[in-house]
């Protein structure tokens, strides 16, 4: 009889803040861009907005998002 392993991952969970000046979604889309270039991206579990205020205007928005990465060998 044989016995398959059964191979079972793990996950990091990292934070990264991206900014854009036109949007929070290009903010969002911006972290994890960036993220993704160093670490396997699997789910973003959480994202907080904010923005950068200047002179009274809206000088950036910012995007504070929680990744789980898949951990590569």
């Amino acid at each position: 009889m044989t016995t398959e392993k059964k191979v079972s991952s793990y996950y990091q969970i990292i934070k990264v803040i991206g900014s854009s000046p036109e949007s929070w979604e290009k903010a969002a889309a911006a972290a994890v861009e960036q993220a993704s270039a160093d670490w396997q991206v699997a789910a973003c579990d959480g994202v907080d907005l904010a923005m950068h205020i200047a002179n009274g205007k809206i000088g950036s928005y910012v995007a504070k998002v929680t990744l789980s990465c898949k951990a590569v060998k």
